[in-house]
């Protein structure tokens, strides 16, 4: 595969899961959803590193790293993203979780020596912010806040938080363990044991009962299956052949993809409302990423195939959700 179209395909994929959220969040728990997500993703890196003659750490001190950042950077952030998108539509969600990148700069500035912030990533950090207040203000309406859209924003504003955390901490931890994939596979595996455990005991105290497999709908099953597989699963495994092909720098341009992706699906699927609000807070946030990775395009030389380690973590992650 050539590595540009991989890099597209990533950003179109990873875009796209915010749509799939949605989707399997009318018919699941956000828990439900979270534990199916990971389960999936864990088994299949799993597999991978079984097949490349590898495993998991059994040692208690390399594990509980393993079991922390699978907490802050997989469980809080995915499902808050998911509850968010209860009343949050696709579009603007994908938008919102990309504040992750301010958040991880404003973090490793107080962690890190070599991650100091200076007057032109403060500056693209409040163009940023000043997107998220414009995304925000949607919550008025006829004159009158609607609460549960700016609850669900901040939630996933939250979300972004933590990844921010996850990807500083997961740093160390890569440094610590030598292998990004280990920690991934690590990291998915504990957030699936726990966010099964959560499934199960939040009905107990009146949450949302768990929805059998024989009773989802078409739509929302494969919304699930291919959240798992496809968005998680697959998505890790291409982002860290890129990382490989292009650089960790430009493998992290692919921030710039994923929210015009996600507003085009949700207006096109799902029939989400594109209005200026969401243009300009979307252009002020993607401005204030591009204000803050401004130096990746000034470079002469290529970027080094070794990649640093804070980019191997799904900063996701994620600038992925």
């Amino acid at each position: 595969m050539n590595k540009w179209v991989g890099f597209w395909i990533l950003g179109i994929v990873w875009g796209s899961s915010y749509l799939l959220i949605r989707i399997g969040n009318e018919q699941v728990s956000p828990f439900q959803l979270v534990f199916i997500r990971t389960a999936i993703a864990a088994i299949g890196l799993n597999v991978v590193l079984s097949i490349r003659g590898k495993h998991l750490p059994f040692n208690p001190r390399q594990f509980l790293p393993l079991l922390i950042l699978g907490i802050i950077n997989t469980i809080i952030p995915f499902a808050l993203i998911t509850w968010g998108e209860q009343t949050v539509d696709s579009g603007v969600a994908s938008v919102l979780n990309s504040t992750t990148a301010f958040f991880t700069l404003v973090i490793a500035h107080f962690a890190f020596a070599d991650e100091r912030i200076t007057v032109r990533k403060l500056a693209g950090v409040l163009v940023g912010f000043v997107g998220v207040i414009v995304l925000a203000s949607s919550s008025w309406a006829g004159g009158e806040l609607q609460t549960g859209s700016l609850i669900g924003q901040l939630a996933i504003v939250l979300a972004s938080l933590s990844y921010g955390f996850g990807s500083t901490y997961g740093r160390g931890v890569v440094k610590q363990l030598k292998d990004p994939l280990v920690v991934s596979a690590g990291a998915m595996t504990t957030a699936a044991i726990l966010s099964g455990i959560l499934m199960l005991i939040t009905p107990l105290f009146g949450g949302q009962p768990i929805t059998p497999f024989n009773e989802l709908h078409g739509d929302a099953l494969a919304s699930l299956l291919i959240l798992g597989a496809v968005n998680t699963f697959i998505a890790y495994l291409l982002y860290y052949w890129l990382i490989q092909e292009l650089g960790a720098s430009r493998t992290s341009m692919v921030t710039y993809v994923i929210p015009p992706v996600g507003i085009a699906l949700g207006a096109l699927i799902l029939n989400e409302p594109i209005d200026s609000r969401l243009i300009l807070g979307g252009f002020l946030i993607l401005l204030g990423i591009a204000v803050v990775n401004l130096k990746v395009f000034g470079r002469k030389t290529a970027a080094v195939a070794v990649p640093d380690p804070s980019a191997d973590i799904e900063a996701v992650s994620e600038p992925a959700a």
